[in-house]
């Protein structure tokens, strides 16, 4: 889980998202989400998140901070 946190750290930062034990999984949950890939794929969801923010950054930052904030 969360193998990929490590390289997000900017985008956690844009999206105004203090990552921490309590909402760790919430959070990858939330990115398998967004790009499609079942949980708990590890490698195959960083492999979407990179391309993803190769394409369009901001618009993942939002999709990951609008749905967040829905459950916070």
């Amino acid at each position: 889980m969360t193998c990929y946190f490590r390289h997000l750290q900017s985008i956690f930062k844009e999206a105004g998202i203090e990552v921490n034990k309590e909402n760790r999984q919430k959070i990858d949950i939330i990115i398998h989400k967004i790009v499609g890939v079942t949980y708990p794929n590890c490698p195959a969801t960083w492999k979407e998140v990179k391309m993803m923010i190769t394409k369009n950054r901001d618009d993942f930052v939002s999709k990951l901070r609008d749905i967040y904030s829905t459950l916070v």
